[in-house]
């Protein structure tokens, strides 16, 4: 479901809301800390960076109001950054979390709208179209917004305008608690935005980059050059704008694009965020549960439930939860991934089953709730015909959930290849059910050994031949005479994802006096200038 918003529309003046959480992961990093005695604002926190592993380093993803004192902005290295300040303090940053937090507070948004949208990193949409004067008028409703928000220490911009562009360039840009009033649009909205930075159009960084050099920094400045021309320098400034951007079909990357959805003279398609409840069961019983057959008979009525209310929405289970309350208030919970979406309560029963050994009821279990925290759609099926299937044990689903159950849920994956010409990276893991990437898998001019090896181990060269393989080498302790060779084929770093210093490999595939074949390469050549002598590693045993 998706929705056009025009604020151009005669029929109805659109009233966007636009609320920005300006420090959205410090502020839940902060919260996660258990500490609301600073309050929204971090007083007395020491400079703090979130920050995430890259190839090169630890990598700035948000700085707290102490960080920005003492000099660490996103996007620096950690390096750099504690050059500046060498007591800054870290910790991981989590854009995931991040996510599901500004997920959450879209759905609790819409009390000031029938519907909001998410504006990813951090940012959200409501539509306030007809409801301003149940707050009291629109300046009401932002002084609500910056409370509400307060109460949950969270820090927030918020603006109003006719269009998504221009209450993000409010929220954004603009000053604090920022109204449009209606109607404006086209050049009566300009005026009172042209003196908003070009950043404001929502742009990649190096979009902005290029209209900076152009000496284009204002929106108004932006506007003047896109409406027309009123000498042959402005033409001349218009045309190459046009010309620049033309063919940039991302609105992101194209500022005239931006600047239409801004005025409304284009439709700009915003995606609601319809909560959707979970399906849910449970039983409060009326005498504590303290021996396992009773708690199993629970669990099959319970299951018996669920799958009358996942067929009455046509879906069915990928992930369950059993909450199981005991008298002394201690919370068991058990989780049940499956590898394919089911609702047949007896296949749930049996797996659950498994889980439940080992419980300690304590004085007993007084409720018993049953969620299934992720479905999918799933059609109606001809039951005799799976039943039949379990029975006879060809039901692959159900098999592989039951070893999962068993073995873990990471003992059953299977291989799937990857885009890349090294050996180690050439496939990866996944889980069984789960579709296969599209992938571009290289196409290989030489064959691959049957086993390859975890890492490569290194092995002693004792004597090399002139051609530059060895003719005799240890490995594991014992020693290998060369028979034939096969090779080399040389392998090159990946320079997008290794360091300048990794050094390229030539692969041979040899086989020993005792028949035995292996797959070698040597690391690196004489004077490459990547290290010192090459090195023989052993990588893979053909038979």
């Amino acid at each position: 479901m998706s929705l056009f918003q025009n604020s151009t529309d005669p029929k109805k003046d659109r009233r966007i809301l636009a609320i920005w959480c300006a420090q959205l992961s410090v502020d839940r990093w902060r919260l996660s800390q258990g500490d609301k005695t600073r309050g929204s604002e971090g007083e007395g926190e020491p400079p703090t960076v979130l920050i995430t592993e890259t190839a090169h380093g630890p990598r700035i993803d948000a700085v707290n109001d102490a960080g920005h004192g003492v000099g660490a902005r996103v996007g620096m290295m950690l390096a750099d950054a504690r050059a500046l300040y060498p007591a800054l303090e870290t910790a991981p940053s989590d854009p995931a979390g991040d996510l599901a937090l500004l997920e959450k507070l879209a759905v609790w948004a819409q009390r000031w709208g029938p519907w909001s949208a998410l504006d990813p990193p951090d940012g959200l949409l409501v539509d306030v179209t007809a409801v301003a004067h149940l707050f009291g008028g629109e300046r009401r409703l932002l002084a609500d917004v910056n409370q509400a928000f307060a109460k949950r220490h969270l820090r927030v911009r918020a603006g109003i305008a006719p269009t998504a562009g221009a209450a993000w360039a409010l929220a954004h840009y603009g000053p604090r608690g920022s109204i449009i009033n209606p109607p404006q649009a086209g050049e009566d909205m300009m005026r009172q935005l042209a003196d908003l930075p070009s950043a404001a159009l929502r742009l990649d960084a190096d979009v902005i980059t290029v209209l900076r050099r152009l000496g284009l920094k204002r929106l108004g400045d932006l506007a003047d050059i896109a409406r027309g021309a009123t000498s042959r320098k402005e033409a001349a400034a218009r045309d190459a704008l046009h010309r620049r951007f033309r063919g940039r079909k991302s609105p992101s990357a194209n500022p005239l694009t931006r600047l239409d959805q801004l005025l409304g003279r284009v439709p700009e398609p915003l995606l609601p965020v319809v909560p959707e409840q979970m399906p849910l069961v449970q039983r409060r019983l009326m005498e504590p549960l303290r021996h396992r057959s009773l708690l199993d008979q629970v669990l099959e009525d319970l299951a018996q439930d669920m799958a009358r209310e996942l067929e009455a929405k046509g879906k069915g289970a990928r992930r369950l939860e059993l909450g199981m309350w005991r008298v002394d208030g201690e919370v068991i919970v058990r989780r049940l991934e499956l590898a394919a979406a089911t609702r047949d309560p007896h296949h749930i029963t049996r797996l659950f089953g498994e889980k439940l050994e080992g419980i300690e009821a304590g004085f007993g279990i007084e409720i018993v709730r049953l969620r299934a925290s992720w479905a999918e759609p799933l059609a109606a099926s001809q039951s005799d015909v799976e039943e039949a299937a379990q029975r006879h044990g060809t039901s692959i689903s159900a098999c592989i959930d039951r070893l999962t159950v068993r073995l873990g849920p990471n003992a059953v994956r299977r291989p799937v290849p990857c885009a890349s010409h090294m050996p180690e990276r050439a496939q990866s893991w996944q889980p069984p059910l789960a579709p296969a990437p599209a992938a571009h898998t290289p196409v290989l001019r030489h064959k691959r050994p049957l086993k390859l090896l975890d890492q490569p181990e290194a092995i002693a060269v004792l004597y090399a031949s002139p051609d530059g393989y060895p003719q005799r080498f240890r490995w594991r302790g014992q020693v290998h005479e060369v028979a034939r060779v096969e090779g080399p084929e040389r392998i090159a770093p990946e320079w997008w994802r290794e360091r300048s210093t990794t050094r390229l490999r030539d692969y041979y595939a040899i086989e020993d006096a005792k028949g035995a074949r292996y797959w070698i390469y040597r690391s690196g050549l004489v004077g490459d200038g990547r290290g010192g002598t090459p090195q023989w590693y052993l990588h893979g045993i053909a038979a």
